[in-house]
């Protein structure tokens, strides 16, 4: 069988099934297999798969038609630009979440907690907690991407051992130098940090069997379930994070579309100050970030 045809095949097979994006998902899958480009692709289609990639490459379209996201088939996720390692023991980074490290990294920039500080503060340390980290992709691009990331001290916190390994993977993967912790939210987090990063869970406990298949039976539960009213997190970290956060620190949250309001209502009612909701490209609120400037702290 030539490329091409093994290409077009894997797309009918995956179509068949229901999968939405099966030309994109059955090209993926021959890249990751075979390891040419598109040029060679078009260029040379009647080049002969070998046996064992024919095997190989229907062996994963055969999973894909069972709903097994292609990121666990393939092993990695492009996220801010960089090669992330996924599995199932992590969340998958998405897209929405790049709104978060954007507006992120404009508030690294331009170091809010050091208005008052006549100093020259180009070089002080910049203390950054990833709360619920996962795979790491929020913390290791912001470490990455930073405008002095060599005065970044980044540490990603989880619950879960398991996303940890990942999260350690794609550090030494990107290397970059930061440190995990597996901890119960805050209960092993010491010290106060210039800002506190998270993407929660969100999703209402009644709400995840109405996921897509691909989300509700294949990303961890646990980074899914955000409880009765999908606000759990949201509380106890907001709540928490004013004990480790340095004057004019920064507490930014990845949110769903209609939990703009109440995390907002939240932190201001928590003290912190230029609250706002910034939306996704999608034009969906996905962005709550607000400092936390208690006079007299």
């Amino acid at each position: 069988m030539t490329i091409k045809e093994a290409c077009r095949e894997g797309e009918r097979c995956l179509r068949a099934a229901g999968i939405e994006e099966a030309a994109l998902d059955a090209w993926y899958l021959l890249e990751f297999v075979t390891g040419i480009s598109r040029a060679v692709y078009f260029a040379d289609g009647s080049r002969l798969m070998d046996e064992e990639q024919e095997k190989t490459y229907f062996s994963l379209i055969d999973k894909r038609k069972t709903r097994i996201p292609l990121q666990h088939l393939t092993g990695v996720q492009e996220f801010m630009g960089l090669e992330f390692r996924v599995n199932e023991h992590v969340l998958i980074p998405r897209q929405d979440t790049e709104t978060l490290v954007e507006a992120a990294l404009d508030y690294l920039n331009k170091k809010p907690w050091n208005q008052d500080n006549s100093e020259n503060v180009a070089f002080q340390e910049q203390r950054i907690l990833d709360m619920c980290t996962g795979s790491g992709c929020i913390l290791l691009s912001l470490m990455r991407l930073a405008q002095n990331p060599e005065t970044i001290r980044g540490i990603g916190a989880d619950l879960s051992g398991e996303a940890l390994k990942v999260a350690e993977t794609n550090a030494g993967h990107l290397g970059v130098a930061a440190d995990f912790v597996q901890t119960d939210l805050f209960e092993k987090i010491e010290g106060k940090f210039h800002m506190i990063i998270s993407n929660p869970p969100y999703i209402r406990t009644d709400e995840i069997e109405m996921l897509e298949t691909e989300v509700k039976n294949h990303d961890p539960r646990m980074a899914l379930d955000g409880k009765e009213d999908g606000l759990y997190f949201y509380r106890k970290i907001v709540d928490e994070s004013r004990r480790h956060l340095v004057k004019s620190g920064i507490l930014l949250f990845e949110i769903g579309c209609s939990q703009g309001k109440d995390v907002s209502r939240m932190m201001k009612l928590a003290g912190f100050t230029d609250v706002a909701v910034k939306k996704d490209l999608a034009g969906l609120d996905r962005v709550v970030s607000g400092v936390y400037d208690v006079k007299g702290e």
